[in-house]
């Protein structure tokens, strides 16, 4: 349990896929409208969606609280990745906080009208000091607490957060979201496919609890029924 422990801290879940040909990636790249993204965090997760990111044609500002940190993620991010002030209002329409479950409200009340008219995507789980369960006991999720405080004409939706680093660093994994504003959604499902990945939606915000739920389920196949971190959840269509 404790190297679990260790490899959860460390930033983030996923699901998996199959590798897409170099010619499928060009296409989604060439049919792809350049997204303007902006990153809080400096961490595993934010590195991972930063490199993601800038192959698929995404402008990337990074935004962290220690500026040295922030400044040498865009650096080693290159395609003109840029750093941002802490505080500051975000460049990107589209806003990851990558981030902890425990600061993300704080940093997007810190943020305050700075996050106007952005979509939040709140991509934590919040687990327990054993990982196998929530640390709110209540049905609600990060993303709904966010929704509380972040400026009225902002969107928040849950993504990202069912997938390991390592799987969405090499995988083609599905990327389950939910939200309550549908052009939010939209947005950001056409950044997921920017980078190469399938995009599905759950529903509206409320659904975010579920997900925090399915992080849970897959630390608890990683650690027993699958027992290793190299597997995704995703979705297959059966016909006929």
């Amino acid at each position: 349990m404790r190297q679990l422990a260790r490899y959860v801290a460390a930033d983030a879940l996923g699901p998996t896929g199959t590798n897409e040909t170099q010619q499928n990636l060009e296409n989604r790249k060439r049919a792809h409208l350049m997204g303007n993204i902006t990153i809080i965090g400096t961490g595993n997760m934010a590195r991972t969606i930063g490199t993601l990111a800038v192959a698929g044609g995404n402008t990337v500002e990074v935004m962290g609280r220690d500026q040295s940190k922030a400044d040498n993620l865009a650096k080693a991010l290159g395609g003109g990745a840029t750093t941002g002030r802490w505080g500051a209002v975000p460049a990107g329409d589209i806003v990851i906080t990558a981030l902890l479950y425990d600061a993300v409200v704080p940093v997007v009340v810190e943020y305050g009208d700075a996050l106007s008219d952005k979509v939040i995507v709140d991509i934590s789980n919040p687990f327990n000091a054993t990982f196998d369960g929530l640390a709110h006991s209540e049905e609600t999720s990060i993303a709904q607490e966010v929704a509380k405080v972040a400026p009225a004409s902002a969107s928040v939706v849950k993504a990202f957060n069912t997938i390991f680093r390592n799987v969405l660093e090499k995988g083609r994994p599905n990327v389950f979201i939910a939200g309550d504003n549908a052009q939010a959604k939209a947005g950001v499902a056409a950044f997921i496919e920017s980078l190469g990945l399938r995009p599905l939606d759950v529903g509206g915000l409320k659904m975010a609890h579920w997900l925090e739920g399915v992080g849970v389920v897959t630390v608890g196949l990683a650690g027993n029924g699958v027992g290793h971190w190299d597997f995704a959840l995703g979705v297959n269509e059966f016909t006929g």
